[in-house]
């Protein structure tokens, strides 16, 4: 799920930095540092930190700076979602769904934004980023199929509704860019009942109800964004590995990277939840940035191919007209101006303001989450957030 699909901002051409060598890696843990150590300017940071804490951004959870491979400023912020949501958590309605206490209730505190009021933070669609990273996992082991498959070869004949040539022409490249043609609306708040996503979240299987859904247009000719086109993406790793995707996540992905702590939500169907089910820490969703910062490659071993890296992070397809915001394999080409510059951010995006931000030139890794989770509630986007952070930049 995710809250800016609209917003606009300035636009170039994506610059990503070079692999370097270096010894230290973060797996057992991230190393700190001061802020005038990595060139960054304390007293802004400060006043951004300032700020949040006064409520200007919402509900923000946390702010961690990290740049140079260390983590240079890193803060949380308390929240009592419990009472702060208390009356839309017993409220039915589209964020209301199934048993108000289960993990279906997006006000319920007992498993949003934290899980079972813990450590580890829902990152909501950033979930599908990670999906997209667990995919070039398998590609570089050759254990996925080619990109231009079609969908429709991953389900039973005579078990998907309203099949027509344009279904048939739908590939698996189509669900990594959000371009699958399908008839979905996403783009309304996910408090409304007509969103589709609230739609399908009372169905009892996901993929079945997204994969039935009839065409609305030829796939790859325009960007639609739609939840359940990665929980198709999920069914088809199944499908295609043998290997339920969350366990496939932690031998080839988590384990190399150090991430240990987690929870991954399933759908009502049993699926591991593709689209949105992901929590982990604040530093733990940073080491899957800075997987991407360093090409994939991690310590010595080459953990997602760099060729898959860059297929992501270079634009698919526009999602604004001007093209001031593009999307890759599950991942956002964020646009911003730098010193008299265009330049371009990747980042995942998360409803309720979960954004883990790489921005290549400047060797820089920024997350934020929070849980602004009503629409017309103050919030954070990630424009303002990487605007913030590099007025504290002073060592480009």
């Amino acid at each position: 799920m995710n809250r800016y699909l609209t917003s606009s901002i300035l636009s170039l051409i994506l610059v990503t930095s070079p692999v370097v060598a270096q010894s230290e890696w973060p797996t057992r843990g991230w190393v700190s540092t001061t802020p005038p150590e990595v060139g960054l300017d304390a007293k802004v940071l400060a006043a951004f930190d300032a700020d949040i804490g006064e409520g200007k951004y919402g509900y923000v959870d946390s702010m961690l700076v990290i740049r140079h491979g260390k983590v240079a400023y890193e803060r949380y912020y308390g929240h009592d979602y419990g009472s702060i949501y208390q009356k839309e958590a017993s409220t039915p309605g589209p964020l209301v769904v199934r048993d108000p206490s289960g993990p279906y209730n997006y006000f319920n505190s007992w498993w949003h934004p934290y899980y079972q009021k813990g450590t580890l933070h829902t990152m909501q669609s950033v979930t599908k980023s990670v999906v997209s990273a667990v995919i070039g996992t398998a590609v570089g082991r050759d254990e996925f199929p080619d990109l231009d498959t079609p969908v429709i070869d991953f389900f039973k004949p005579g078990t998907v509704a309203n099949v027509d040539e344009r279904k048939r022409r739908m590939t698996v490249r189509h669900l990594l860019t959000m371009s699958t043609g399908l008839d979905w609306n996403e783009d309304y708040p996910y408090t409304d009942p007509r969103n589709t996503f609230t739609i399908m979240a009372v169905e009892p299987d996901w993929v079945q109800y997204t994969i039935d859904r009839p065409m609305s247009g030829e796939p790859g000719e325009s960007f639609q964004y739609n939840s359940g086109a990665t929980l198709i993406l999920g069914h088809v790793f199944n499908v295609a590995t043998g290997m339920d995707l969350e366990e496939y996540a932690v031998k080839h992905l988590f384990e190399p990277l150090g991430i240990d702590n987690y929870h991954w939500k399933r759908t009502p169907f049993g699926l591991a939840d593709a689209q949105e089910g992901l929590y982990v820490s604040s530093r733990d969703i940073a080491k899957i940035a800075y997987l991407y910062l360093k090409h994939g490659q991690w310590e010595d071993k080459q953990l997602v191919p760099a060729a898959w890296v860059d297929a992501s992070i270079t634009p698919s397809v526009p999602v604004t007209d001007d093209r001031s915001i593009e999307y890759g394999y599950k991942w956002w080409l964020v646009r911003y101006e730098y010193r008299g510059e265009e330049r371009v951010a990747f980042a995942g995006f998360g409803f309720g303001d979960q954004y883990p931000i790489v921005i290549p030139e400047l060797d820089l890794v920024i997350v934020f989450t929070g849980w602004n989770t009503l629409p017309d509630g103050p919030g954070l986007s990630p424009q303002e957030g990487i605007e913030r952070i590099l007025n504290a930049v002073k060592d480009p």
